[in-house]
């Protein structure tokens, strides 16, 4: 039972009344304001002239009516009885239309949502919302369509698979169920660290293919994108391969012996053999890695999709693994095809440690130099701070893939493992309408923020436990031939590869600058108590996400999620929800994670020192991003900001504009317009005569060439305007 205190005319008295059951089986604390909030909705649909007031005044008389039945098994069907009574007899007859209208609509709404045919013909007919949801899908390609369609069918399945809580708070934007297209439908996994190591030195199959051990680079790196695309095929996120350098260095070494047997049968001399073969290994190192570029570029998974790769690397001291770092740096600077176009995938991940490569008296500063160069002109690599990233996540790795990092974890022989591990998928809370429904109230947004987890929980245990429903057969590459590490037989169980913490799940969330905004207004980033109040629900989250991952065997990690296509479908849920919100719903997106508001105008360093108390509580996955003016001139004044970043944050990435006309030779940043990018030059549009590079979340992405939802488009706009805002001087 529960106390509700009713107010009427300056007066209160306290009645009990029981919680309310739900369509979907939950059972709910009872809130007077759903019912104000349910008319409110009405009035709107049909531009009728109640007051909130009025509004009120009929919720409460409602109130009274379901307290005098004295029924302790009330549930939302009863009320909306009870409502259209008390608006019958008030003789409200177009208030009665517009509440049946309302309810008819979401019916039809949530019908429509889980409707093949439906959703089919949105397809149909180009709807932006599915062929624009991934940036770095074409829809004009036939088998990203086929993949579009099939996701079509198993968001349909997947939505009546889940339990009904889950889907319900799903599909009203409460939560969201990241890979609705993929799964519960299907129990794929989401992203990882490939045991690339594991698998050259053990061998591996792909099809009907036994695949041996590389015996040179050049063989490593194709095995390198066989594996890649077998492995992207076999699961939706991203993949990694970690210390590429370091694991790749044996494999040249090869070429280095073959090179010197070479030498010492025809060249006289051991110095001049030596510098024969370094120099040929030198050279095979850079034509596999450019191979390697291309290879992965001109790859298509069964998803549609060029894979989405990262490289992790740096932390290399030998001569071979240095020459491997230049060479990934250098062949990304030089760039694709005879235009020299930037290389979208593979992401590189460049990481910076004391004493190895951070300041000018460190052995790999020279390579520093040369990410740096890479980065002011084709905005990649991203940087890792070595102790930071340990000091996050317990150990040092890569992030698989985007920004979704494992946490520290050791095997029976304790022994740190990283590579071989994996994520199960992620599940995110709307966090920016928690307050706009808690209007002000701290303490109402408190208790729905643990109403909220405790069904975003459900839904992130069951997409976990629905991956470890496959069976090993479903996908060799991973389960049985090495890249998830240990290799399984086929009547094994998956989940001894998941449980005892090896594997991570996620729980999301999105907004935090516009949740603290209905509070502390828009200028709140100055506000002490503001950034507390950001933090302490950070604090709440992984609080949470521990006491989860204690019950379940997993590791669950909360996670600062890329939300390419959220940051518009929240927003625009909300907008409907709540109307235009000023600095909230009416920006047309959502701020990514705890990121600082992009329409301000911040140097890096004050974004940075805003932004570093954040992750330690989202060790699950994170990014940082400062915005900067053309820096092609300057890297020193990037470097700076690396250098400054290295002891307050983990992972930073870079936005400049590196915008390429072929029409008329403008470099710099194209001009955002509604329906794309143009030349601000010469006022190009096309396609195929711009090199126009976003990053859209984590990854790069060509918006001229594949469009982005909305609300992306609109965040990148919002960005683009204020780059030169950035405090440095890139003269």
């Amino acid at each position: 039972m529960q106390n509700v205190k009713m107010e009427n005319e300056g007066t209160a008295k306290d009645y009990e009344l029981s919680a309310v059951k739900k369509r979907d089986g939950r059972v709910q604390t009872y809130d007077r304001r759903k019912i104000t909030e349910a008319l409110f909705q009405a009035v709107q649909q049909l531009d009728l002239g109640f007051s909130f007031s009025d509004l009120k005044g009929i919720a409460l008389e409602v109130e009274k009516i379901i307290l005098s039945n004295d029924d302790s098994d009330i549930d939302t069907q009863a009320i909306d009885f009870v409502v259209l009574d008390v608006l019958k007899q008030h003789g409200f007859l177009d208030l009665v239309e517009g509440y049946i209208q309302r309810r008819e609509d979401k019916e039809k709404k949530r019908e429509s949502r889980r409707d093949v045919n439906a959703m089919i013909d949105s397809l149909l007919k180009q709807d932006k919302a599915i062929v624009n949801e991934n940036a770095n899908k074409d829809s004009k390609v036939f088998n990203t369509q086929r993949d579009l369609t099939a996701g079509i069918v198993g968001k349909a399945l997947g939505l009546k698979l889940l339990p009904a809580h889950v889907a319900n708070a799903h599909e009203k934007g409460d939560i969201h169920y990241h890979d609705l297209d993929y799964t519960p439908y299907s129990p794929m996994s989401n992203c990882c660290l490939i045991d690339f190591e594991n698998m050259f030195e053990n061998g591996f199959q792909i099809g009907n293919a036994e695949v041996d051990s590389p015996r040179s680079i050049q063989t490593a790196t194709a095995q390198t994108a066989q594996i890649i695309a077998n492995v992207a095929s076999s699961q939706y996120g991203g993949c990694s391969f970690d210390r590429v350098d370091e694991v790749l260095a044996p494999y040249a070494g090869l070429n280095y012996q073959k090179h010197l047997k070479t030498a010492q049968e025809w060249i006289e001399g051991q110095e001049k053999q030596e510098a024969f073969a370094t120099e040929k290994t030198k050279k095979d190192i850079y034509d596999a890695m450019q191979s390697l570029e291309y290879e992965i570029n001109t790859l298509y998974t069964s998803q549609g999709q060029t894979p989405f790769t990262s490289l992790g690397f740096g932390l290399g001291k030998s001569w071979i693994e240095r020459e491997i770092q230049k060479a990934i740096l250098t062949v990304r600077i030089k760039g694709l095809g005879k235009e020299k176009r930037t290389a979208i995938f593979p992401k590189l991940i460049f990481t910076l440690k004391k004493d190895l490569n951070l300041n000018a008296e460190d052995p790999n500063y020279d390579i520093k130099q040369l990410a740096l160069e890479c980065s002011t002109k084709r905005m990649y690599p991203d940087i890792l701070s070595y102790d930071k990233i340990v000091d996050i996540t317990g150990s040092f790795k890569t992030p698989m893939g985007c920004r979704s990092f494992l946490q520290g974890w050791k095997n029976e022989q304790g022994e740190d493992v990283s590579v071989g591990r994996m994520n199960l998928g992620v599940v995110t809370l709307n966090i920016p309408r928690i307050a706009m429904e808690s209007k002000g109230d701290i303490d109402r947004f408190n208790a729905l923020l643990e109403e909220r987890l405790c069904v975003l929980k459900d839904g992130l245990l069951f997409k976990a436990n629905r991956v470890m429903e496959a069976e090993p057969a479903n996908a060799p590459i991973l389960y049985m031939h090495g890249a998830f590490g240990k290799r399984l037989a086929k009547e094994d169980d998956v989940s001894e590869l998941f449980l005892n913490k090896r594997a991570t799940v996620s729980l999301g969330y999105i907004g935090l600058y516009e949740a603290a905004t209905v509070f502390y207004g828009n200028e709140w980033e100055d506000k002490e108590e503001a950034k507390e109040f950001t933090l302490d629900i950070m604090k709440t989250l992984k609080g949470y996400a521990d006491e989860w991952g204690q019950e379940s065997g997993l590791h669950v990690s909360v996670y600062s999620t890329p939300s390419e296509s959220l940051t518009d479908r929240f927003c625009q849920l909300d907008r409907d929800k709540f109307g235009e919100v000023s600095d909230i719903t009416d920006k047309g997106y959502y701020t990514n994670s705890f990121h600082y508001d992009v329409r301000k105008n911040p140097t890096p360093f004050e974004k940075i020192d805003f932004e570093k108390d954040y992750a330690q509580y989202t060790g699950g996955g994170f990014i940082h991003y400062c915005e900067y003016p053309k820096l092609q001139t300057n890297p020193k004044a990037l470097e700076a900001v690396w250098d400054y970043a290295y002891d307050r944050i983990g992972y930073l990435g870079t936005n400049t504009p590196i915008d390429h006309c072929y029409e008329c030779g403008f470099e710099g940043e194209f001009n955002p317009t509604e329906n794309g990018f143009k030349c601000p030059q010469c006022g190009n549009t096309n396609a195929e005569t711009c090199d126009v590079v976003k990053r859209t979340c984590g990854y790069l992405g060509n918006p001229q060439k594949r469009p982005m939802v909305d609300g992306r488009h609109k965040e990148i706009s919002s960005r683009t305007k204020h780059m030169k805002g950035s405090g440095l001087d890139a003269s």
